[in-house]
């Protein structure tokens, strides 16, 4: 069951204030998160970006961002904002003598979405998704399409003008984001799950070559001795309540244990919605492969029908 074919293409521009920025400013600013991030963020140059993690010892995710620099000692993780608070604070404490400093700074820039032909106003082409390029004062990150559509954050400071392009709604923008298959961190799922759980492995938010970091010997073990048993599953439903992160899902063959979690949701603009599941993979080939009473379902085994839907990016196999 999918309608994104029914979805005219969306183009547009909205301000996305989901979202708060953590600055990583400092002589040790990169070497510091090196050793707190699931990314290797020392092998990062100036036109990159990249999905990162901070996980808890036993490797479950605390926050996730999507990370920049500015300058060779200026880096900017932009996460949930209501998360950041409590991030910034767990971050800090790791701080100690490192020649960084942690500061929230939401008010110092300008954060807005761009999909479809605002990012061509803007940008001489599309470019593959965690490419950074500058505008002047303002840098513009290419991320996962959603539905086909091209997605951008554009982040520059504050009182620089906003970019061009007809003004789209926050909903459509978190559509298009559920769309691409990548949820980001919220307070209803902290440490719910460990990167692979959310295929953060397969879109480029686990390095597996850089060095330790809270939770690494799991995040590793996981991959690498294939104990993994969740994987995320992109999935619509056509109850009229939306799914909230944080809610269960169950398979309508086992009433009593769940088999999942919703990460993230969002309407799907021609009804119901569309969410990111993280669910066992056994019970994600049986509603596969079977119909009727092996469906998946939302909030309880009795609860609205989810339908599989397919993926828009390959799962990483192999290291």
């Amino acid at each position: 069951m999918t309608m994104t074919s029914s979805v005219p293409p969306i183009s547009g521009v909205v301000k996305l204030t989901h979202l708060a920025i953590i600055r990583a400013a400092g002589e040790d600013a990169v070497k510091f998160l090196q050793g707190q991030l699931t990314q290797d963020v020392a092998q990062l140059d100036l036109t990159q970006a990249r999905l990162a993690a901070f996980c808890n010892a036993k490797g479950r995710m605390q926050a996730s961002f999507v990370l920049f620099k500015r300058s060779p000692e200026e880096v900017l993780l932009v996460c949930s904002r209501d998360l950041l608070a409590a991030t910034l604070k767990r971050l800090s404490m790791f701080v100690m003598r490192a020649k960084a400093k942690l500061t929230d700074a939401s008010d110092d820039f300008l954060l807005y979405g761009l999909t479809g032909n605002a990012i061509d106003s803007i940008a001489s082409s599309t470019q593959p998704a965690w490419t950074k390029v500058d505008i002047d004062e303002a840098n513009l990150i290419f991320l996962y399409p959603g539905a086909g559509q091209a997605r951008a954050i554009w982040c520059a400071p504050a009182g620089c003008l906003q970019p061009e392009g007809e003004p789209i709604d926050l909903e459509m923008w978190n559509w298009l984001e559920v769309q691409s298959g990548i949820a980001m961190i919220s307070p209803p799922v902290f440490e719910s799950f460990v990167p692979q759980m959310l295929n953060y492995e397969s879109v480029g938010g686990v390095n597996f070559k850089k060095g330790c970091y809270p939770g690494q010997e799991i995040v590793a073990r996981s991959q690498f001795r294939g104990t993994l048993k969740r994987r995320a599953y992109l999935v619509h439903t056509d109850t009229d309540a939306a799914p909230a992160p944080g809610q269960e899902v169950f398979h309508a063959q086992d009433s009593d244990q769940p088999c999942g979690l919703v990460a993230a949701c969002a309407a799907h603009p021609a009804g119901g919605f569309d969410a990111i599941v993280s669910i066992q993979t056994a019970a994600a080939a049986d509603a596969t492969a079977h119909t009727g009473d092996r469906r998946l379902t939302l909030g309880s085994a009795a609860g609205p029908a989810l339908a599989l839907l397919p993926l828009p990016y390959p799962l990483l196999e192999d290291i």
